[in-house]
Parts: C-alpha cells; structure tokens; sequence
C-alpha cells in the first residue's frame, strides 16, 4: 500500500487510451489518479486553486499535446508559487526526449521515454509524491513559525532577536536597557509561544527555509 493514501496523481494526456492505462497502473499501487484530455483543461483545475493542493501530489505530463502542450503547460506551472508542490514527470517519444531532458534541467522531477517501464515509471511517481510531501510539511512548518512569531509583541521580538545572537540575559538587559528579570519573564514568554525549550531550538525553528 502506498505510503500516501491520500496522494493524487495527476494525468495530463489527450489520448484517452494512455490516461485509462495509466490510471490502472497507478490504482494497482493504490494510487489514485484524475484525468485531463488537454492542457487547457489541467490549467483550468490549477487556476482554481487559492493555495497549494491539501495532499502530496504529482503530475504525469505528455509532452505533445494540440493546443497548450506540455512544455506550454509546465512553464505556466513553473509560475506558480506551490509549484515545489507538485512535481512533474514528463511522458515524451523519442523524438522528444531532448526537450523533455531540457525541462528537467528547468525543474521538472524527471521524464520517462515511451513506451516506458511500469514499475520503474510508478516507482518515479511514488518518488515524487514523497518529495511533494516534504515540501508540502516544510510549508506547512514555515506556517506555523510565521503564526507563532505573529504573536510576538514588540519587545518579546526584541529579546528574542538578541537571544538568538547569543547574548546572555544581563547583555540583553543592558541593550535593552530593561532589567534582567524583565528579561527572563520575557525570553520565557517567547520560548513558550515558539514552543522551544532552549535558544538553539529557537535559532533552529527560525532557520526554516
């Protein structure tokens, strides 16, 4: 059973033979899978969206599709500012291969050449959930610091910025010109309200990229 089962792969593909093949494969590693006949149609869906997907999630894409192609496609994705959310694995010929090599020097997760293996094909998309998920908890991470730090007051800002300098309370006190136990009541409110216990943590939790 796939460690996401919550994930969705999507399918982007004007052949309605390849996207029920694909979506068979997928469902034999319990992998759930949505179809799309074009380029167009898939931007439509994205363009919908007011934040990145809720789930790890990938895209399966053709490189040549009528209208929007592919590589039109994934450069409007690389717009995006989730598109770390969800990679992209490319689906080209032969006679594509190049410029689906070119797309993931640009940031595309990896292309897989027709007719391509099954296993190795799922394997790649299991892969790229699995980075979507990262990058999706590491959002999720930076979210949370961010509401944490927005309950600072002021001061509390103050301190912690120098606490995490690495000054000892009695510089912090005189730099502030507070005394040193206003300093602890405050270095104390700031740890609980950052959910840390120590100022490496903190300088830890503020270093999320």
């Amino acid at each position: 059973m796939t460690q996401y089962p919550d994930a969705k792969v999507f399918l982007v593909d004007d052949d309605a033979g390849v996207r029920d093949a694909l979506a068979w494969l997928l469902r034999t590693r319990r992998l759930l899978s949505e179809g799309y006949d074009s380029g167009d149609a898939f931007l439509a869906e994205v363009g919908s969206w007011s934040r990145e997907p809720g789930m790890p999630c990938c895209v399966l894409l053709d490189v040549r599709m009528p209208g929007t192609s592919g590589l039109a496609l994934f450069e409007h994705l690389l717009t995006l500012p989730w598109q770390a959310c969800m990679p992209v694995i490319f689906l080209s010929g032969h006679a594509d291969v190049p410029t689906a090599v070119d797309a993931v020097k640009r940031g595309a997760f990896d292309f897989c050449e027709k007719p391509f293996s099954d296993n190795a094909l799922v394997d790649r998309v299991e892969q790229a959930l699995h980075q979507s998920a990262q990058v999706l908890a590491q959002r999720q991470a930076q979210r949370a610091v961010q509401q944490r730090l927005d309950s600072l007051t002021d001061r509390e800002r103050d301190v912690m910025q120098l606490v995490v300098e690495g000054l000892p309370n009695k510089l912090v006190a005189d730099q502030l010109n507070i005394s040193v136990r206003t300093v602890e009541v405050h270095r104390s409110r700031v740890f609980d309200k950052m959910g840390v216990k120590s100022a490496v943590e903190l300088a830890n939790a503020l270093r999320l990229p």
